[in-house]
């Protein structure tokens, strides 16, 4: 059975100079089938629109494909709403990588929220990793304990901000090994650690 990946961005799209796109053309130069859908009105998002289109292209994807869902912020949401969905479809593994708090007031978003009871997120996937950021400006520290507290494993990685574009984040090495071996590289580069290990 091959594995593929699917990215899903959030707000605003991820545009050229961010992880996920870096990380779409680091896996497609290895060899890797990548799904990078760029959804619709992505300044002022529908749910629904989206929800539609993610569950259309999840039927489409060949079910002999083992699936592997990296998110970033508003992606992440949607991707609760998706696995909220029955029957939805099993993936391997979903990386979510800075979900964004209910708490946060952008009214282009708020159609998103709440998101579904999450633990849903299990049924969706033989594994679930959340990647949250210590300053992320879209979940302050103790709103970060929503997503601590889901059940599945979880990491904090320090001053990260949103780990996007404006914090700093295009080529980001540490997703593309996580994305390829399932470990986790620690910053000296000499060991790692299985995702499923990590709570």
């Amino acid at each position: 059975m091959s594995t593929s990946y699917l990215l899903l961005h959030g707000l605003g799209g991820s545009g050229p100079e961010h992880w996920q796109t870096w990380l779409s053309t680091q896996l497609v130069e290895r060899g890797e089938r990548v799904y990078y859908p760029q959804f619709p009105d992505h300044d002022e998002p529908s749910l629904a629109i989206w929800l539609q289109e993610l569950s259309e292209l999840m039927d489409a994807i060949p079910q002999d494909e083992e699936l592997i869902v990296i998110t970033h912020s508003l992606g992440c949401i949607l991707w609760f709403h998706y696995a909220a969905t029955l029957p939805a479809r099993r993936v391997k593994q979903a990386i979510v990588v800075a979900p964004p708090s209910a708490q946060i007031q952008l009214p282009e978003i708020q159609e998103f929220f709440p998101p579904p009871h999450p633990e849903r997120l299990q049924l969706a996937a033989d594994a679930t990793l959340i990647i949250q950021s210590s300053n992320d400006p879209f979940c302050e520290l103790e709103n970060t304990l929503f997503y601590a507290e889901i059940g599945v494993p979880s990491i904090m990685l320090p001053n990260m901000g949103h780990i996007n574009t404006a914090s700093g984040h295009g080529a980001w090495p540490f997703i593309l090994q996580l994305a390829l071996t399932g470990t986790i590289p620690f910053a000296s580069g000499e060991a790692s650690v299985p995702a499923s290990a990590i709570d």
